[in-house]
């Protein structure tokens, strides 16, 4: 019987011998699955199946084994015989929840998920299309793993561990979005990112330096856009997709559009997606300390406050929004691929909603408080080489050229001048990053980066009355940031049971920052920083069979002092006046990881991660001697002199928990829940509780998939944070927390019951429609200035072709 079987295989060995395009499809609705990953043997370099479930094996490789991965999907391993008696039709099973999905973003390099020693999240194409955020920072939001912060419709500050802003990086296909002018208050450029023309998102959770470099202390939020499709045929390979969207609480309407053509060589992808919200309407049931009662409107030269007809409505919140991306891909030959990247965003302007409900002597004190719109360019040429040579496997060259452009216009009530301040940041980077496998217990990872930033900040006083405009004090001074790095990281196979992960990065950062003493009358123009910063990681993972894994892991990260932190200066209270300092470095985070995650019976998964980071040497506002004097005259004051320096530390602890079970054959219940702790020295030395870490947040889901059918059932949700509770910077915002019965600010937990569905009725064709915030709850999400939407129904209906 066994000579039967091998003449069998040996006859379909002959005859598929030029047969070399794989096919990938659901083992139920035999429909094609895309972005499948395929590992051959313990090779660096991966393959990866098209929009048509299609891959090619490469001409002469030689493997012993295959397995195919994809994060809806268990894995699969199969032999070269294996897949030949398969005549390369692969059929995978859907599976609720990962086994072992490959991550880029921990090494940048495709990593098995349970080999990696800090603990990983990933967001797919199909959660997205399920769950349909509005939003990039809507999109990291579904995780129920990453808090996010509004003050206004048009933004979203994600805050992971106890930090934001700053203290997070951004990665865009591989390039760094953060900018010099990253401000340790709320920001929301991630939004510039599209959530119809992401790929894959990755967040890393804890300090990711060794890799990422400056900011990557709290995590890196990486993403990954449409990448173009070639043909594996003589014939061009066409294919798409068109979605529209309604939503109800916002009357959301967006179009988007993508298309790929692509030849055995050459390829190239159009996306673009067009986005208009109106005043997002809040719930029924809850705080009236939320509702909007008025608005401001210019009347006959005045200012004039209307009654809201509906204080429910958040005005003014309304904006717009285009995204426009096209990609090119050049096959130069069997090892060496050219990419080329273009990436642009433009919102409206659109109005910071929590400042206008601040109030003074009983009225508004702003007229007008808006951001001007915000633009983001990116032009990135990616070169990738993977012929095995002596020094890598793999060699990747990444050059992009970013373009940042940001402004914020305010007016106070019924007073004439308006001040107009305006930034762009030209950003400018170059990675090389290396992969070589060293015999079959050591992969290195290595590589070198440098970053410029070049800094134009323009300031203009306006009256609205005469229209006469004059230069006014900028935000910044006129600068740079220039950044240097070069890193080494090894993952050690000890065993098939246990590795080890080490990894070093030095960076040399470096500012150069002009000051226009006219409005700033310091004693000097020029400020220069030149330091280093040196940071390490170092992780143990111990998998004792094919459903357990315990993994430890010690890492720091560092944020180099950039244009925010050394160029405003400003009046930070009365009789004080904050100046630059020559002598800021970096902060630095030391944190360690602790992850277990078993699965039972292959129904029920836990996943559970420990962690504890401390911050030292961070950046706060403290007295200051400027050339030996405590004081100086500004503004025709006498004015104690302050400076950022490196005077405090913070520490933040907590738990991430995650609970996976399987019942009945199409059925799972899910939950993610977040606990964090977290204490920072203030400006005077006092503790305070950390600004950024969240409160206890989660998010709970009873999920269903049969065949072309899903949907989900669940719940987000957030604990109280009481007033004695909040941080000190947030007990005075009155105009963004509920009152308690005290009348002290405080924020009330709340949860929202959200469900969706999606359908598929062929391979063309999806319908997807939900009801968010079913029971109509009116919340706010912790130190968010906007209320979250009412109840809310969403449809979309996506083509593919």
């Amino acid at each position: 019987m066994k000579k039967i079987y091998l003449f069998f295989v040996m006859c379909l060995a002959y005859i598929n011998l030029n047969a070399q395009t794989i096919t990938i499809t659901d083992e139920e609705t035999q429909l094609p699955i895309s972005n499948v990953v395929i590992t051959l043997d313990d090779k660096v370099n991966t393959l990866t199946s098209n929009n048509d479930g299609q891959v090619l094996l490469p001409e002469g490789v030689e493997y012993a084994e295959l397995i195919f991965r994809n994060k809806n999907y268990k894995p699969l391993k199969l032999s070269k015989t294996e897949l030949i008696a398969l005549d390369y039709q692969v059929r995978l099973e859907h599976a609720f929840f990962t086994y072992d999905e490959i991550i880029v973003s921990a090494t940048k390099s495709e990593e098995g998920e349970t080999g990696l020693p800090q603990a990983v999240t990933s967001i797919s194409e199909e959660q997205v299309a399920l769950e349909n955020p509005q939003t990039a920072a809507d999109l990291l939001g579904t995780s129920g793993k990453v808090f996010i912060q509004k003050s206004q419709q048009g933004g979203g500050s994600p805050m992971i561990r106890g930090f934001a802003t700053n203290r997070l990086l951004y990665s865009i296909d591989g390039v760094r979005m953060n900018s010099a002018i990253f401000r340790a208050g709320n920001i929301q450029n991630v939004i510039s990112l599209d959530p119809l023309a992401v790929e894959n998102t990755e967040v890393l959770f804890g300090p990711g330096s060794v890799l990422y470099g400056s900011d990557a202390i709290g995590g890196v939020m990486s993403f990954k856009t449409l990448t173009p499709q070639f043909s594996l045929s003589e014939e061009p390979l066409v294919t798409g997709k068109a979605l529209t969207r309604y939503s109800s609480a916002n009357q959301e309407n967006t179009l988007h559009f993508d298309a790929n053509v692509g030849w055995k060589k050459f390829a190239m992808l159009t996306s673009f997606t067009t986005s208009d919200y109106k005043d997002l309407r809040m719930g029924s049931n809850g705080p009236d300390d939320y509702l909007m009662p008025y608005y401001v409107v210019r009347q006959d030269s005045m200012d004039v406050v209307r009654e809201n007809e509906d204080a429910r409505v958040q005005r003014p919140s309304a904006y717009a929004q285009i995204n426009l991306m096209q990609k090119l891909s050049y096959q130069a030959s069997k090892n060496v691929l050219l990419e080329y990247g273009f990436h642009y965003s433009e919102t409206s302007a659109y109005g910071r909603y929590d400042r206008h409900n601040r109030m003074k002597n009983g009225l508004p004190r702003y007229a007008e408080w808006n951001y001007g719109p915000q633009k983001w360019m990116m032009n990135q040429l990616k070169l990738t080489n993977t012929k095995e040579t002596k020094v890598y496997d793999r060699f990747t060259l990444n050059i992009a050229q970013q373009v940042f452009e940001e402004s914020r216009i305010s007016r106070n009530f019924n007073k004439d001048d308006r001040e107009i301040r305006a930034e762009k940041v030209d950003a400018y980077s170059a990675n090389m990053d290396f992969a070589k496998r060293l015999g079959r217990k050591n992969k290195l990872n290595y590589g070198v980066e440098y970053v410029y930033n070049d800094v134009t900040s323009t300031g203009i006083n306006e009256n609205i009355a005469t229209g006469v405009s004059q230069a006014g004090s900028t935000r910044y001074p006129q600068s740079d940031w220039q950044s240097a790095a070069l890193y080494i990281s090894n993952v050690y196979t000890l065993n098939k049971k246990m590795s080890l992960h080490a990894g070093a990065r030095y960076n040399q950062y470096m500012i150069n920052a002009t000051f226009d003493t006219v409005y700033y009358p310091i004693p000097y123009t020029d400020v220069n920083i030149n330091n280093g910063a040196l940071t390490g990681s170092f992780g143990w993972v111990y998998i004792p069979n094919n459903s357990s894994k315990f993994s430890l892991n010690a890492s720091t990260g560092f944020r180099s002092p950039n244009i925010d932190d050394i160029g405003k200066v400003f009046d930070s209270e009365p009789g004080a006046v904050v100046v630059p300092n020559k002598d800021l470095e970096a902060e630095y985070a030391y944190n360690i990881d602790i992850d277990y995650a078993k699965i039972f019976n292959d129904a029920v998964k836990i996943d559970v991660a420990a962690y504890y980071t401390y911050l030292n040497n961070a950046h706060v506002r403290r007295d200051f001697l400027l050339d030996g004097q405590d004081s100086i005259m500004y503004d025709g004051q006498l004015s104690k002199v302050q400076a950022i320096q490196n005077a405090a530390n913070a520490q933040v602890y907590g738990l991430q928990f995650g609970l996976d079970i399987k019942f009945l054959k199409h059925f799972n219940w899910s939950t993610n829940i977040n606990y964090q702790y977290g204490e920072e020295e203030l400006d005077n030395g006092d503790i305070s509780r950390a600004r950024h870490a969240a409160p206890f947040f989660g998010k709970s889901a009873i999920n269903f998939k049969q065949g072309k059918f899903m949907f989900n059932l669940n719940v987000f949700y957030q604990a109280e944070r009481k007033f004695e509770d909040l941080p000190v910077s947030e007990q005075g915002k009155t105009e963004i927390y509920a009152a308690d019965a005290n009348g002290n600010p405080y924020a009330p937990s709340y949860y929202t019951l959200n469900f969706k569905a999606m359908y598929t009725l062929n391979e063309n064709i999806a319908i997807s429609a939900g009801v968010e915030n079913l029971t109509d709850i009116r919340y706010r999400a912790y130190s968010s200035g906007l209320s979250g939407a009412g109840r809310n129904m969403v449809m979309s209906l996506r083509i593919k072709f």
